[in-house]
């Protein structure tokens, strides 16, 4: 069971060894694919995380429910070879998030039926975060209250797995995180986590789900969220900065139940991500940067296209894109600010990537559809390789990687995972 895996991440720390995953979180079918590619290569397992808004028992922004984001992976993996008992599937963030802005008794009823959907599902690893206000309540609760609300929703994930007869979940706790999709702003720096905070809360969340009967539950608690210090925003990204963080990571010395889940650890250099695995920080969640590196390959894709054939109609994949996003703005509009030039640059090429919402929309998948006709029947010469993607340059010159469409687009995405399986072995 390879839940396991997780489980050994604690103790791998206490006796000093360095023990680390990569924690997927996209719901593209060729990022998650690039994913269980890497993990069958290596023989490691492979985790992959839905979000409460990606994915409740409304649909969420990609229309599928805990048990259609089930299949869906597993169609996948099993396309891939990939072996069903290495997979893990997380849920991130479930809690009221999606319906705050119903009353708090209202907002948790949806919460509660979500969780009950994705434990129900088989996902083993679940998130709980409560700690955002609902109609008429601060942005953010104390700690008090957010540990009594992930208790309750603790106690539905036991008992529907109870009912259901699969193995009760591992549980994160904690909520001090980075802006989900990256900050709407320019950073220069950013303070971690304070110590004696992550104490308090690791602190509370004992004492109310021992007072609710749900002590098993916390015994399964494996991991707590706190900012390490690591953020992105459109245009730039804040480097992990360790002496910055020396006194947060002190706390798992003496909560050794406890690693450290870090978020948007996206853009992160291989150096960085490998700072942060050796200060405890065990579970690395990725997501924009991996769909930023798929429309990156898309887009020089789409550029080589325009060259090699004059009927393909100059940058018919970023055009096609840029009219969608205009026309749809829903996803972009309140967090992309600035003119209208300033705009079309986000659009395109911000850190948040917030383009990937629009990928499997069907004006884009015919979209990328048209491109990758146009380059299958030729092989793509290196010259233009070398001019539009070059990071891929020297790998198809020394013959390691045909210059395919589709095996340029892999690689892009496997780059990054590569960073993350160096910094995590």
């Amino acid at each position: 069971m390879m839940t396991t895996f997780l489980t050994e991440l604690a103790p791998a720390r206490r006796i000093g060894e360095k023990r680390a995953i990569t924690s997927v979180c996209s719901a593209h079918r060729t990022v998650i694919r690039a994913a269980l590619r890497q993990g069958k290569r290596l023989g490691q397992p492979v985790l992959i995380e839905a979000t409460c808004n990606q994915v409740n028992q409304d649909g969420g922004y990609t229309g599928m429910t805990p048990a259609d984001f089930r299949a869906f992976v597993e169609k996948i993996a099993a396309a891939e070879g990939f072996p069903a008992d290495r997979l893990i599937l997380g849920g991130d963030h479930l809690g009221p998030n999606p319906w705050r802005k119903l009353p708090a008794e209202e907002a948790l009823a949806k919460a509660e039926a979500m969780m009950a959907g994705y434990v129900a599902a088989g996902f083993s690893k679940i998130h709980l975060d409560a700690s955002m206000g609902c109609a008429s309540e601060p942005e953010a609760l104390d700690d008090e209250t957010t540990a009594h609300r992930a208790a309750r929703l603790a106690a539905v994930a036991e008992r529907v797995a109870r009912d259901a007869g699969v193995p009760p979940p591992l549980y994160i706790i904690g909520t001090e995180v980075p802006t989900p999709g990256g900050a709407v702003h320019a950073l220069d720096h950013l303070t971690p986590t304070c110590a004696a905070a992550a104490r308090e809360t690791i602190a509370t969340h004992r004492r109310i789900f021992a007072q609710e009967g749900l002590q098993a539950a916390f015994d399964r608690a494996i991991g707590i969220v706190v900012q390490p210090g690591v953020e992105f925003g459109h245009e730039n990204v804040v480097w992990y900065a360790p002496e910055r963080a020396r006194d947060l990571v002190a706390v798992l010395d003496q909560e050794s139940q406890f690693i450290f889940e870090a978020h948007s650890t996206d853009y992160q250099p291989p150096d960085r991500l490998a700072k942060l695995v050796s200060d405890g920080f065990a579970i690395l969640k990725v997501g924009p940067g991996l769909t930023f590196a798929l429309r990156q390959a898309l887009y020089g894709l789409d550029c080589i296209a325009a060259e090699l054939d004059p009927s393909y109609g100059g940058r018919a994949l970023a055009m096609a894109m840029d009219s969608l996003m205009l026309t749809e703005p829903e996803f972009w509009q309140s967090y992309y600010p600035g003119s209208a030039a300033e705009q079309h640059v986000l659009l395109h090429y911000s850190y948040s990537d917030r383009i990937r919402y629009y990928w499997p929309h069907d004006k884009a998948e015919r979209a990328v559809g048209k491109l990758m006709e146009t380059l299958a029947s030729r092989p793509i010469p290196e010259t233009l390789i070398a001019q539009f993607l070059p990071l891929a340059e020297d790998v198809v010159r020394s013959g390691a990687l045909p210059p395919t469409a589709s095996a340029l687009i892999d690689y892009g995405i496997e780059r990054v995972l590569n960073d993350y399986a160096q910094a995590c072995r």
